[in-house]
């Protein structure tokens, strides 16, 4: 059984809630959510098409209920949006997120006898935010920042965006009617009400919108220092780490205590050797996470790719043949390793401080696919070199990173990876 066979019919997830509540943050972290789990997922963000087709620059008077025009203007925009979303699904898209605040009730009967004349299925996906502070906070890392307030003075943009957020807040009609499917999340996830959710991958997405919150921080990933295997060409194992992987681990050490002079430090290593050897000379506390082993090769643990070519041909061919789904003999494939580092994931969301992860290549490669938005056939593919930090920041619109690579210099040696 694939993720596909949960889903019978395209699903919307409908966004909906006054400006400044984390919407279209919300709504991308969904979308790569299911792309990594292995859905078509894409966002039909409403405000994108005000801004290609009107252009950027709009001030509040376009968003007050009073403006005939600019109430006409932006239903435009919401049928065209609508009209992608629809034309998608036909061309194979499972899962849409319509991301704008649909914020009446006459709104949201639109959308939904619109997706339910073609076929899709609904649900709305209401966050409400009574802390102001969430929403001050969410004002001024990405509102004052869009391309709608690219030529405004920051006082000036503060001003305007308020009273757009006025106008909103003037009409606005909560989610209510209980013959819609809904889940409703309060303050960026202090609770989660979920009404009439059927099948699945919505009570799925459920728990997932409970772990996210809408503060900055970062992740540090890093594989674990060179292993006596890597040295030896060989796969899987639990093999202590070499001289240069010691040595990676004193580096480790040194960079990140400069990086996080804090205590509020979470470490998360595997339950393997070689990750809890690279992470012994940090001063936090860390704790061992089985997910974060690395695949298992089953019958092809401890071996090299060459005797794997020469002992199991098939095998070979059929892996380099499709890296995702290739699953090893009495062990694990890509998609496997996605499945069993979801609840890493989900943890992962629920953090307010820094992460620091040393774990395997391919579950790094699992990881930072999710926070990059990339769809889960670029996991076994991504460049997760050793001896290398790579600091993650979730944004708004994405993820910044960081690259830091430190001695000893991996490049000059032969490394095996899974």
């Amino acid at each position: 059984m694939t993720v596909h066979d949960f889903l019978p019919r395209p699903l919307a997830l409908v966004m909906v809630g006054k400006p400044a509540r984390g919407k279209s943050y919300t709504a991308r972290k969904l979308s790569r959510y299911l792309s990594w789990t292995g859905y078509r997922a894409r966002v039909f963000n409403v405000g994108s098409y005000r801004r290609h087709l009107l252009g950027p620059g709009q001030d509040h008077s376009f968003f007050d209920p009073r403006n005939e025009e600019g109430l006409k203007a932006r239903q435009r925009m919401a049928e065209a949006a609508m009209d992608d979303l629809v034309r998608w699904t036909r061309d194979g898209g499972e899962v849409a997120i319509y991301d704008a605040t649909n914020s009446t009730r006459s709104r949201r009967a639109w959308v939904a006898e619109e997706l339910g004349r073609h076929g899709i299925d609904c649900v709305f996906v209401e966050l409400f935010t009574e802390d102001q502070s969430i929403i001050d906070a969410n004002i001024r890392q990405t509102k004052l920042s869009s391309p709608d307030y690219r030529t405004y003075d920051p006082d000036q943009a503060l001003k305007d965006f308020r009273t757009r957020v006025a106008h909103y807040e003037s009409v606005y009609e909560p989610l209510t009617d209980e013959s819609l499917s809904f889940i409703r999340v309060l303050d960026a996830g202090r609770s989660l009400y979920a009404n009439r959710l059927d099948g699945y991958l919505p009570t799925a997405l459920a728990q997932f919108l409970l772990n996210l919150h809408l503060g900055k921080r970062s992740l540090y990933l890093s594989r674990h220092g060179e292993s006596l295997y890597n040295v030896e060409g060989r796969i899987g194992g639990d093999s202590a780490l070499s001289p240069r992987g010691e040595a990676y681990a004193v580096s480790l050490d040194q960079f990140l205590r400069n990086a996080l002079p804090t205590d509020d430090v979470r470490l998360w290593t595997s339950t393997l050797r070689r990750t809890q050897q690279t992470a012994r000379h940090l001063p936090w506390k860390s704790t061992a996470w089985r997910p974060l082993d690395e695949i298992e090769a089953g019958v092809c643990n401890n071996l090299t790719y060459q005797e794997i070519a020469e002992r199991m041909p098939d095998e070979y061919a059929a892996r380099k043949a499709d890296k995702l789904r290739y699953r090893y003999p009495r062990g694990e494939s890509y998609e496997d390793v996605i499945s069993r580092v979801t609840p890493v994931i989900l943890e992962l969301e629920r953090q307010t401080g820094p992460v620091v992860i040393i774990a395997h290549q391919a579950i790094l490669r699992a990881l930072y696919a999710y926070f990059h938005g990339e769809a889960a056939t670029a996991v076994p593919h991504l460049s997760i070199p050793l001896h290398t930090v790579i600091q993650l920041t979730p944004t708004a619109y994405g993820c910044d990173e960081v690259r830091t690579a430190l001695p000893p210099n991996p490049k000059a040696h032969f490394t095996a990876g899974i």
